[in-house]
């Protein structure tokens, strides 16, 4: 199972692309909310509805952990300390996380970024203590996967789908997503 967090100021373009790709790969996909509520209003105000709550997910069974990012969304990530224990314990036990635009940040301040390449919203490379910052769409290092920002969403969702199944599911996709078209 993979578990995308989705916060008040979450950018919906992220979140929901990422959560479609993965989707379309046959994974299973469950956006949770940090709030406590199952409704939640992204960057742009479009009201989300969340699969599940934070308290109410144990983690047991995640393959993957997502943040999408966005402005307030990435800094109330960072603060919600429950999910910043489930990240960092995530980590350790060598699962992958992933993050994309602000949300790298996050994974900087918890030190999971520490000799590892990454990518990030142009601008908050300072957060990603530790990370030799590419600026490339996505970055994979590891259990690591980062995305730059919006436009980049297509790439980061692909690297997770090649990361949590393979090389052949990911061009697939890309191919019938028609995204070899536009790059």
């Amino acid at each position: 199972m993979v578990y995308l967090f989705f916060a008040t100021g979450t950018e919906e373009l992220e979140a929901l692309g990422t959560a479609d790709i993965i989707r379309r790969a046959g994974l299973d996909l469950q956006i949770v909310s940090i709030t406590g509520e199952r409704i939640v209003t992204g960057a742009h105000g479009i009201r989300v509805q969340c699969d599940a709550l934070l308290q109410d997910v144990d983690f047991f069974d995640a393959d993957m952990l997502v943040l999408p990012g966005g402005m307030p969304g990435a800094t109330n990530f960072a603060d919600c300390a429950d999910l910043c224990e489930r990240l960092r314990d995530h980590v350790y036990l060598g699962r992958p996380v992933g993050a994309i635009c602000a949300a790298p940040l996050v994974l900087g301040r918890l030190g999971l970024l520490d000799g590892k390449r990454a990518t990030c919203y142009p601008g908050f490379e300072g957060e990603l203590m530790g990370a030799t910052c590419t600026g490339a769409l996505a970055e994979v290092d590891g259990n690591i996967v980062t995305g730059k920002g919006p436009a980049a969403v297509f790439e980061f969702g692909y690297a997770i789908v090649e990361l949590l199944k393979d090389k052949a599911t990911a061009d697939a996709l890309r191919q019938g997503m028609l995204w070899s078209e536009v790059r």
